[in-house]
């Protein structure tokens, strides 16, 4: 390959980033990202270490994705008719309060179970505002055109930090405690608060919100999205496998702990090991991809992910553990990442902000019961059992998508349509 053409291809790649407001904000969620992180390996880590249950690591995670099963469709009417910048720029200043309160109760030794459990429901409910907000945010930095470019940068940032901020927090685990990590996490919020400000954007005009009108418009948004067949296929799906085939994380201290007999820095690597295999699957996706491609990375990214979670729930080598935990976050990026980017170019910007809140009811909302139910397996059956049933819902969704690609080509060899006929994208 000549030196033109790899930096053609770097050029199409990182093609967002040439836009100022997106590159303020890649930049500064990514510093953000890495305290959120870090913040969330010492969530789980404290909270075992405080009760030494795996019950109570799925009560966790139930009380941290409650608030988004509860509040995610209401946040869409906010997102769709207040000004994305100024409520990114609330929801980011809420955050970094909750992770000092986090942080302080910590290092004032005063912290319970049930402090921890209350912050992370705190933390839920800014969530359930904030990111539909962000995820309908990128339109408006890029345009329609890089949209797609811009998600994936957005899944690379994520899954950057993603590594780093285990890593991090494994080395300051082990060294000052969970306080450090809280504490740096709350520091990081500064930069995209710094970043978001100093934007040059015109907010554009949506609905206009009225409290009496919110639970309509809120209907609205849904009948549309199930008018939408590739958006109502691909919300279900995700649905089905997020809540359950989702929830390795909730159980990674019991693997480390228990299983491995591993410390903290071990706990950094494995969640680091998730994360470089969601870094390759994000800049896989930098690449331009027809909707061909895309559908296949739904099939290739469940399969990968089901055979890396079955085969990570009974290693008891830490070897093995670690590359299964990257073809498991290779998979599962490569799959929402691409759902992610199929949605949005179905979606009419009217709706973005409501079909998004959508997105993320099925993507986070469902993982309170996900929680539950994988926390209760691992306490009664133990762990490998617990992540053997989120494998087998993972094979069960890539089974489904293989038998709708075996539709979607015969269909299409009777009546071709054009790839950017919205209704046939997924």
């Amino acid at each position: 390959m000549s030196l033109a053409t790899l930096r053609a291809d770097l050029r199409t790649s990182f093609r967002s980033l040439q836009h100022r407001n997106y590159r303020l904000y890649w930049t500064g969620q990514l510093v953000s990202l890495i305290g959120t992180w870090m913040q969330s390996v010492a969530q789980g880590w404290l909270m075992h270490r405080l009760t030494s249950s795996a019950l109570m690591l799925g009560v966790l995670g139930f009380a941290q994705f409650l608030p988004v099963l509860l509040l995610s469709l209401w946040a869409g009417v906010i997102v769709d008719s207040i000004d994305k910048r100024k409520l990114l720029l609330f929801t980011q200043s809420a955050f970094l309060i909750q992770a000092a309160l986090l942080a302080t109760a910590v290092s004032t030794g005063i912290v319970k179970p049930w402090m921890v459990l209350a912050l992370a429901f705190v933390f839920g409910t800014i969530n359930a505002v904030d990111l539909p907000a962000r995820q309908s945010f990128v339109v408006e930095l890029v345009g329609r055109e890089d949209m797609s470019n811009a998600i994936a940068l957005n899944s690379a940032a994520f899954n950057t930090a993603r590594v780093l901020g285990p890593a991090i927090a494994g080395i300051l685990l082990a060294t000052v405690g969970e306080a450090g990590c809280f504490w740096l996490n709350a520091v990081s919020y500064i930069a995209v608060i710094v970043s978001i400000g100093r934007m040059d954007i015109r907010p554009k005009p949506g609905i206009r919100f009225q409290a009496g009108r919110a639970l309509e418009y809120m209907k609205e948004g849904v009948r549309y999205a199930r008018s939408v067949r590739p958006v109502r296929n691909l919300l279900i799906l995700l649905g089905t496998t997020a809540g359950l085939g989702f929830q390795y994380m909730i159980l990674l201290p019991v693997y480390v702990r228990e299983i491995l007999k591993a410390d903290a820095r071990a706990f950094g690597l494995l969640v680091s090991a998730f994360g470089l295999g969601s870094l390759l699957a994000a800049a896989w996706m930098t690449r331009k991809q027809d909707r061909w491609a895309l559908r296949r990375n739904i099939f290739i990214g469940l399969l990968a992910a089901a055979i890396g979670m079955g085969t990570f729930a009974w290693s008891r080598a830490l070897p093995l553990s670690l590359a299964m935990g990257f073809l498991s976050g290779f998979g599962l990026i490569l799959y929402v990442a691409t759902t992610n980017t199929l949605i949005q170019i179905s979606t009419e910007d009217r709706y973005r902000g409501r079909v998004m809140s959508l997105y993320t009811l099925m993507f986070v909302g469902t993982a309170p019961i996900g929680a539950l139910i994988s926390g209760s397996i691992a306490q009664r059956f133990g762990a490998p059992v617990a992540t053997s049933v989120s494998a087998l819902v993972l094979l069960g969704g890539a089974i489904w998508m293989m038998r709708r690609l075996r539709v979607l080509a015969a269909r299409e060899a009777v009546a071709p349509t054009l790839p950017t006929d919205p209704e046939k994208v997924g």
